[in-house]
């Protein structure tokens, strides 16, 4: 078993690309290095030059390999389906021309959702046609990474979307083919939605292709659950703690991956709220540290 661990803009508090508050994209790079990853994402396509001689030149002056980039986008809004589009093909065609492999796919946040983010019962559910017409576009999706770019494609259970609960990932998976869509497996937001993620990797280990490592605080969380607090809220109350300080059993997590024999990237990701007082420098370095400890 090989597992190389890697980082993400995301916890440098990139989440849109033309977000004003974005550090630059050269100081991601090297800080990530600094703090002893030897790869990372592509974040928000548009937050990185998609200028592929700009970017390999900047990835090897930090010695860091592309793993794969994210597309986190409103697949439960058909309206913004061009959007959707857009940000797919412009990320294969960035994880193409640098080698990366993993295409990880992401209904992003909504309005209808956000609000009941880690309460199944409470949460909206789409309708059958609504459903059917959710998960074609997600088949669309993955299809085209897998069979026109030949990437490995993952979706990833995302707080405050219309895949965060495990039945609807279950379902998802139930209905799209193995062959073009696998599982991005996010430990924190599996414990966000209230179920085990050690649990759900165990029957799930087979499918899962690529691994973020996130924590939760499990008193932020105990919190939100019982005074309904809406996503972003609780992004800045700090839900998502450094690994090795929240509720998920890396250790555990670890161990299945022995067990199965899983090699390649485990990337780390602790998103923040770049408006609060967080260095995402130390954390990333804390986060390597934590997995080092326990044999990552």
């Amino acid at each position: 078993m090989t597992i190389r661990i890697g980082n993400a803009p995301c916890s440098w508090g990139v989440e849109f690309p033309d977000d004003p508050r974005n550090p630059p994209w050269r100081n991601v790079l090297r800080e990530c290095a600094e703090a002893g990853y030897k790869g990372i994402e592509l974040g928000p396509v548009g937050f990185m030059p998609e200028d592929p001689a700009l970017l390999a030149d900047a990835l090897a002056e930090n010695a860091l390999e592309l793993i794969g980039g994210v597309v986190f986008r409103a697949f439960h809004d058909p309206a913004q389906w061009d959007n959707v589009l857009d940000g797919a093909v412009r990320t294969c065609k960035a994880l193409v021309a640098h080698g990366a492999q993993h295409l990880v796919l992401i209904d992003s946040i909504s309005p209808r959702r956000a609000p009941t983010a880690g309460r199944a019962a409470d949460a909206e559910q789409m309708d059958a046609a609504e459903w059917a017409a959710f998960r074609d576009r997600i088949a669309h999706v993955a299809r085209m990474g897998a069979e026109d770019y030949g990437l490995t494609v993952g979706i990833h259970a995302h707080a405050a979307g219309f895949i965060d609960f495990e039945p609807e990932l279950d379902r998802l998976l139930d209905e799209v083919p193995e062959d073009i869509l696998k599982i991005c497996f996010d430990t924190g937001h599996h414990s966000y939605a209230g179920f085990d993620p050690v649990a759900f990797m165990r029957r799930h280990i087979d499918r899962i292709s690529y691994m973020h490592f996130k924590d939760i605080d499990p008193a932020v969380k105990a919190a939100a659950i019982a005074n309904s607090t809406g996503f972003y809220e609780a992004c800045g109350q700090g839900i998502f703690c450094n690994l090795g300080k929240g509720d998920v059993d890396f250790p555990a997590v670890r161990q299945i991956l022995l067990d199965h024999g899983f090699s390649g990237w485990c990337t780390v990701e602790q998103d923040c709220d770049p408006t609060l007082d967080v260095s995402p420098v130390t954390d990333a370095r804390a986060n390597r540290e934590y997995l080092q400890s326990i044999g990552f």
